[in-house]
């Protein structure tokens, strides 16, 4: 295992509020980005459309991509689901967390600009039930399966929909800058390497006093601010290596895991 006590892994710390809501490139003000660093405390990230235009998935995804190809290591927190539980795995043969990326966007192409994961829950082959939950969703009490896709506080459409831009990014990403997806790449986080991690803002969200009108705002400013705070007091890596049975780990390579689930 790799200690890094009381050393930061990173300069830069992402908080992004996700919503499944519409097509990829709708303006959607479920989505929020805050940026925190070493020097300074989360600040709200307008869309680079204009300061008073709300984000689209694809514009995040894009700035993320530019983000991660800077010379600054950054971790990314994004509230969706990264992966789909076992049960799923082994009823389509998958394997592998690239093979399920692939698999998925065949079927769920939710990243082309003009579909919406409603439009696609027709008839779709790569689907699971609400009852199906992953080994990280059994550990938090209150997390909902990720094809959980109708009712207030679900992920399912907003994981749907935010999976083929994981692809996007790990495929279009500088190789020199490769982000690390962790669990997937491995629980130890290499140094001098950016990481994107799924988060469960509703975790984090009583931690820190409400600064921002909206939820989704305070979800993602509690998400940077968390980052920032487990990083610079030294205790990151502690939550980067859940403590989990050499099983428990293999299933959670393939499944993905919500960091700060312990």
């Amino acid at each position: 295992m790799l200690l890094f006590a009381m050393t930061t892994f990173f300069k830069i710390y992402i908080g992004i509020d996700y919503s499944g809501a519409q097509t990829a490139v709708s303006r959607n003000k479920g989505l929020r980005v805050f940026k925190a660093t070493l020097d300074s405390d989360p600040i709200r990230v307008k869309s680079p459309a204009g300061k008073k235009l709300n984000w689209t998935r694809k514009e995040i995804a894009h700035w993320c991509l530019d983000l991660l190809n800077g010379n600054d290591p950054a971790i990314l927190g994004i509230d969706h689901g990264f992966s789909f539980p076992m049960n799923y795995m082994e009823r389509y043969q998958i394997t592998t967390w690239d093979q399920f990326l692939e698999d998925f966007q065949q079927h769920w192409p939710t990243d082309q600009d003009n579909i919406t994961a409603e439009s696609l829950r027709r008839g779709n082959q790569r689907t699971g039930n609400h009852t199906e939950f992953r080994l990280t969703e059994k550990w938090a009490s209150s997390a909902q399966s990720v094809f959980k896709l109708d009712g207030a506080g679900t992920v399912g459409k907003s994981t749907h929909c935010g999976i083929p831009w994981l692809r996007f990014i790990r495929r279009n990403a500088d190789p020199a800058n490769m982000p690390h997806f962790w669990p997937f790449d491995g629980f130890d986080i290499p140094p001098n390497k950016s990481v994107i991690v799924e988060i469960f803002p509703s975790i984090l969200r009583k931690r820190y006093p409400r600064q921002y009108k909206t939820t989704d705002e305070h979800d993602a400013m509690c998400v940077s601010q968390w980052l920032k705070d487990m990083d610079t007091r030294g205790h990151l890596n502690t939550y980067v290596n859940p403590p989990l049975t050499d099983q428990e780990r293999e299933i959670a390579r393939l499944e993905g895991w919500i960091l700060g689930i312990y």
